[in-house]
């Protein structure tokens, strides 16, 4: 097994709040990692340093046995696309222009036919050819988070980052969203780190799941291992049936448990 990405002792603090503590992780080739925990856990946090949007106090991220910190802007860009959490509706450009932004690291913001052909081909992928023309900050939310993804594919990196990419998306958009990702990680043997509130889309369509809880890993595996009552009772606290089908858990809430006062 090939390991693509490796977090090893990671913390980070925003002031004196302390929100990851010794996280660790190992991404193989081909793989859906999701990242999921209750508000305030750290999944969010996790993705932005593993991007360096965020510089961690301590530890160190490995890209192909590369310290990720030795690298440069345009280098690391190269090697880790990233999708946000929230659509950049601010953008007025063309949706053909978003997605070409994601080929700078390569060839500058001239772009060549090579460039031209790969957001084609991206957009084509995703099955939205028909909005290259269309302005970005017009698009519905779904159409929006489909051509972000197409401009982090553009950029041809071996690592994907998602940070909630079916946040705010009804469940058709949510259920296509996360098809096109597994579909592509499969076929291009990309690893793909997704950071989700959804269980059930996190059963469903992960490899693994790494459960957080105050910034340190609870519980990390295979959906069936990781998603289990008692992890559900104790990083949640929910009460909740857990029914697993071919491998694949599908978790039903059933109450939230108070906390003990007195």
């Amino acid at each position: 097994m090939i390991i693509r990405l490796a977090v090893k002792d990671l913390r980070f603090s925003y002031h004196s709040k302390e929100v990851l503590r010794d996280f660790s992780l190992d991404v193989a080739d081909g793989q859906i990692v999701s990242i999921v925990g209750p508000n305030g856990s750290g999944k969010s946090t996790l993705i932005k340093c593993i991007d360096r949007l965020l510089v961690p106090s301590s530890g160190k991220i490995l890209v192909d046995r590369q310290d990720m910190m030795t690298m440069g802007r345009m280098e690391l860009a190269r090697m880790i696309a990233y999708v946000p959490q929230n659509s950049l509706r601010v953008f007025p450009n063309s949706v053909f222009d978003v997605v070409l932004m994601g080929r700078r690291p390569h060839l500058g913001w001239t772009g060549g036919k090579r460039d031209e052909q790969v957001v084609w081909e991206m957009l084509q992928l995703l099955g939205i050819e028909n909005l290259a023309l269309s302005v970005f900050s017009e698009l519905s939310g779904g159409q929006q988070q489909k051509v972000l993804i197409a401009r982090a594919l553009a950029q041809e990196t071996g690592v994907i980052l998602l940070d909630e990419p079916t946040s705010n998306l009804d469940i058709w958009h949510q259920i296509d969203v996360m098809e096109i990702l597994r579909n592509l990680v499969r076929k291009r043997d990309l690893t793909a780190i997704i950071a989700i509130h959804d269980l059930n889309m996190a059963a469903r369509y992960s490899d693994s799941i790494v459960m957080m809880k105050k910034g340190k890993v609870v519980a990390a595996g295979k959906p069936d291992a990781v998603m289990t009552v008692e992890n559900l009772e104790s990083v949640y606290g929910i009460r909740a049936t857990v029914r697993v089908a071919e491998e694949i858990p599908y978790i039903i809430p059933l109450t939230r448990i108070l906390p003990k006062t007195g």
